[in-house]
């Protein structure tokens, strides 16, 4: 049953973990390989402030997804390039299969995104695959909003989509 979630920040040790849950045949073709995901992980702490919030989301004591967020201005995003200033950006996977079809997909991405907004920003801006059907209606149970189809910094179709501080 979904509730309270700790975002706790991902470190080294979390390597394992993080690498067995890119390899679950439910995030297969959405994310990178854990190689390349890990490498461009410690290319960020190596360069130290990017922005980026890495968080292991763990319930009742049992982590069970990844979620990060970043100022969607600190990248070349053009499809946060009309967002206002202060607007994060999220991304994340529930990772642990256990946790698929109860809530806890659309419980933990609402409860960071209000942390978020609590925290300063206007709002919140994810940026799924057009036919991530499974992201989607999760984003959609959380309360994100948006059905705006944009090229991403690759030229590949993302679904903008937001939650704001109404």
């Amino acid at each position: 049953m979904p509730g309270r979630y700790r975002f706790r920040p991902l470190v080294a040790s979390d390597r394992r973990l993080f690498d067995r849950w890119l390899a679950e045949p439910h995030i297969d073709g959405w994310w990178g390989d854990a190689a390349s995901e890990w490498a461009e992980i410690t290319r960020d702490w190596a360069e130290g402030n990017t922005g980026t919030d890495m968080r292991i989301v763990e319930h009742e004591g049992h982590p069970f997804a990844y979620v990060q967020d970043y100022e969607a201005h600190f990248y070349d995003m053009p499809h946060y390039a009309h967002l206002p200033k202060g607007a994060r950006g999220m991304d994340a996977f529930l990772g642990d299969p256990a946790y698929l079809g109860r809530g806890h997909g659309a419980a933990f991405l609402r409860e960071r995104a209000l942390q978020l907004i609590a925290a300063g920003a206007p709002l919140v801006a994810v940026d799924p695959a057009p036919d991530n059907a499974r992201a989607i209606a999760a984003y959609l149970r959380a309360g994100f909003a948006g059905d705006a189809i944009l090229p991403c910094e690759d030229g590949d179709p993302i679904r903008l989509m937001t939650l704001g501080a109404d």
